[in-house]
């Protein structure tokens, strides 16, 4: 049996990550042979790229159960298609969260354990006080992350001016396809900031082509995440699944624009 703990420092002393893909390291713990291996995280404070690096590195190390402050749905998702279970809402130091794993507090905490008499009425009071506690703990979570939204677009009107978007995309549908898939690949993020991104690009007169294909390219190419994904799966693999990414997201964003514009033509 072995559990993943993300932490930002590679020790069972250390704290337990409040964001699974925002901590500096996953620490893998065998159960059985009770060995622990630090494996450092591609997640970056502020970016949302590290949950699906997260994701790579649990699956490649055979992990069972991931213990968590919180996990993104889509990380969560692609965790449970692989039949890893995830416990979130996780707090204290990773040696504590490894022993109440180990006696079984975890899965009392999401109703799994012994029910109480009221479960017998058709109502658990066990698990419903534990899933709004998850849920606030997940909105607490995600206030920072609207935070820098707000941020962001402020930072973006005040640092970014129309006279040097001009000068990078002049409207040429592959030449602004091209830089905007370009972008996405380095500015990989939360996928909720590449609409922010894009809609400002609208906003301040950039091409459809450019916004799509920026859109595409940060949530299927990860520059940042390279050295993660090259180490956990191989760096051929990792190469080779970017650059098709990053070619297939120009011709979907040209595909896209194409269709709008037919069903556009069709409805005015």
């Amino acid at each position: 049996m072995r559990i993943a703990i993300p932490c930002d420092e590679p020790d069972l002393k250390a704290n337990v990550g409040s964001r699974l893909g925002t901590s500096r390291y996953l620490l893998v713990v065998d159960l059985r042979t009770n060995e622990i291996e630090a494996v450092p995280n591609a997640g970056t404070p502020g970016q949302g790229s590290g949950g699906i690096g997260a994701v790579v590195i649990a699956v490649s190390k055979k992990v069972d159960a991931i213990l968590t402050g919180y996990c993104s749905p889509t990380a969560e998702k692609y965790l449970s298609a692989s039949g890893i279970t995830v416990v979130t809402g996780v707090s204290g130091t990773v040696e504590g969260a490894v022993e109440r794993y180990k006696k079984g507090e975890f899965a009392r905490d999401v109703g799994i354990g012994a029910k109480s008499e009221s479960a017998e009425a058709g109502v658990d009071r066990a698990a419903v006080f534990s899933a709004l506690r998850r849920s606030f703990n997940q909105f607490v979570n995600l206030v920072p992350m609207l935070a820098g939204i707000v941020l962001l677009i402020g930072l973006f009107n005040a640092l970014v001016s129309r006279e040097f978007l001009a000068s990078l995309f002049s409207g040429n549908p592959g030449q602004d396809t091209l830089w905007g898939a370009c972008f996405g690949s380095i500015f990989t993020g939360n996928p909720i900031n590449s609409y922010i991104i894009a809609g400002e690009l609208l906003h301040s007169g950039i091409s459809l082509f450019a916004a799509t294909a920026l859109i595409i390219s940060w949530v299927s190419v990860g520059l940042i995440q390279l050295p993660a994904e090259a180490g956990a799966l191989g760096r051929k693999f990792a190469l080779v699944r970017n650059g098709v990414s990053f070619v297939l997201s120009m011709a979907i964003a040209f595909a896209t624009v194409i269709v709008l514009n037919l069903i556009r033509g069709w409805f005015l």
